[in-house]
């Protein structure tokens, strides 16, 4: 009977797994057509600089420190998910093999020391998430009740948080009852072959006194349903983090190694019109035949298909923690600007045309683009090009950049720039200054300056 319950419980295993490793490839698989939709960029160069970025910002969680204790909190969770995945693969070969505490045998005395230390980490965890959600509803940081923060970015929030509390507490059960189940050998041959003595546990020794009274059987069924709620939230949590804002649980890494390593003040122009310009002043180079021939679709952005691949990973990695909005001085000052709703307009563009895409096929337009239905001409023109949301950003991101296309769009392609503006490119075309005067009379106010300097 005990041979007949366990190899059930590993074909129904196998299943669970065999669904949650189909539904997070092919959600993978759609994430990155949806990326390469972008158009293309070369983040090739430096590799060395790269490693090190990425290891300091999205390993080393660098850029959190900025609010150590927000930070501290934040690395608890990132280390205990790294580590407790240990146990994770324990569970998992566990399900697959029909064994019980697999890594027990091999690891002999140092067996109990690991999974108190996971089970330290699973406390930690409670109470880190019981301070986040405190955090979030509390209204004490305003920036996650900003206009953008509509009910499912809330929500998404909440059930994560809750997620990782219920996960950590079916560990804590699971735990409590097994120690209790290895004392208890003799009344049955299933709690005889799996549940070997391996020694107590610390804090799940703390609910022991709660279930000691169970009968066996009872105790193997809280056992058994701790052991299934806590893998298969796991299996769920993985699928549904690919339709989450933490999805950048995965993509902080590429995010960052390719992130723009040139200084943040540099705004990179459109190589179409540097080589018109370079040819007006009769310093063009030599441009291979394809280029010169090729036409130029679009000047500037309006869809997400006119943004590079990065701009668009930039958009899968946002999590929405609004520290880029927190320190734009255009939101600051009540202006509709805001650049974690940019990014999150972005990667929901990005899916609706990823879905009509998959839906329709390539070459069918939806009618719709990024610039017009997700983001208004009024958001675009209150940017400021500061770069405080770039440099807020604790993976890098890069919302100045979405933004300064999306303009180029406007000015190049509608004309639709504010009459000062025009007026501006006007001078600078004839006057190669921002002022309405000629280049011999540039240094005139100098002249008048020394003269009362004179007197």
């Amino acid at each position: 009977m005990a041979i007949f319950v366990s190899l059930i419980q590993q074909l129904f295993f196998l299943a669970a797994l065999l669904a949650a490793v189909i539904a997070v490839t092919q959600r993978v698989l759609r994430i990155k057509g949806n990326i390469q939709l972008g158009q293309p960029l070369d983040r090739t160069d430096r590799p060395a600089e790269r490693w090190r970025t990425m290891l300091l910002i999205a390993f080393g969680q660098k850029k959190m420190f900025d609010r150590p204790f927000v930070g501290l909190m934040h690395f608890v969770i990132y280390s205990a998910f790294l580590l407790i995945n240990i146990e994770v693969l324990e569970i998992i070969i566990d399900g697959l093999t029909g064994q019980h505490r697999i890594f027990a045998p091999f690891l002999g005395s140092l067996y109990p020391w690991l999974i108190n230390f996971f089970e330290f980490l699973a406390v930690s965890v409670i109470l880190v998430c019981v301070v986040f959600l405190f955090r979030r509803y509390s209204r004490l940081v305003p920036r996650f009740w900003s206009r953008e923060m509509t009910a499912w970015p809330r929500l998404d929030a909440t059930i994560i948080l809750v997620v990782e509390i219920a996960l950590m507490l079916c560990l804590l059960t699971m735990n409590a009852a097994d120690t209790i189940l290895q004392g208890r050998g003799g009344e049955s041959d299933y709690v005889n072959a799996h549940y070997h003595p391996v020694g107590p546990f610390l804090f799940s020794g703390l609910l022991v006194p709660l279930y000691e009274g169970l009968s066996t059987s009872a105790l193997l069924g809280l056992e058994r349903g701790a052991w299934w709620l806590h893998i298969l939230g796991i299996l769920s949590f993985a699928v549904y983090v690919t339709y989450s804002k933490h999805l950048h649980i995965g993509l902080a890494f590429p995010n960052t190694y390719f992130s723009d390593l040139d200084a943040k003040g540099k705004l990179v122009n459109m190589p179409v019109v540097t080589r018109e310009v370079r040819s007006m002043l009769g310093l063009a180079e030599e441009t291979p035949t394809s280029e010169v021939s090729a036409e130029v679709g679009r000047f500037g952005a309006k869809d997400v298909a006119d943004l590079t691949w990065k701009n668009l990973m930039d958009a899968y990695s946002c999590t929405e923690c609004g520290r880029c909005t927190a320190v734009c001085p255009a939101n600051l000052t009540g202006k509709l600007l805001s650049p974690r709703k940019v990014m999150m307009d972005t990667r929901d563009r990005l899916e609706e045309m990823g879905q009509h895409l998959a839906d329709v096929g390539p070459g069918h337009d939806d009618g719709k683009s990024l610039y017009g239905d997700y983001i208004t001409k009024e958001e675009m023109m209150a940017c400021t090009t500061c770069n405080a949301c770039t440099d807020a950003c604790p993976i890098n991101i890069n919302p100045l950049d979405i933004i300064v296309q999306v303009r180029q769009y406007v000015a190049m392609e509608e004309s639709g720039t504010p009459a000062s503006w025009n007026s501006m490119f006007a001078n600078i075309e004839n006057n190669a200054a921002p002022w309405a005067f000629s280049a011999s009379d540039r240094f005139n106010w100098a002249g008048e300056l020394l003269d009362k300097e004179g007197k």
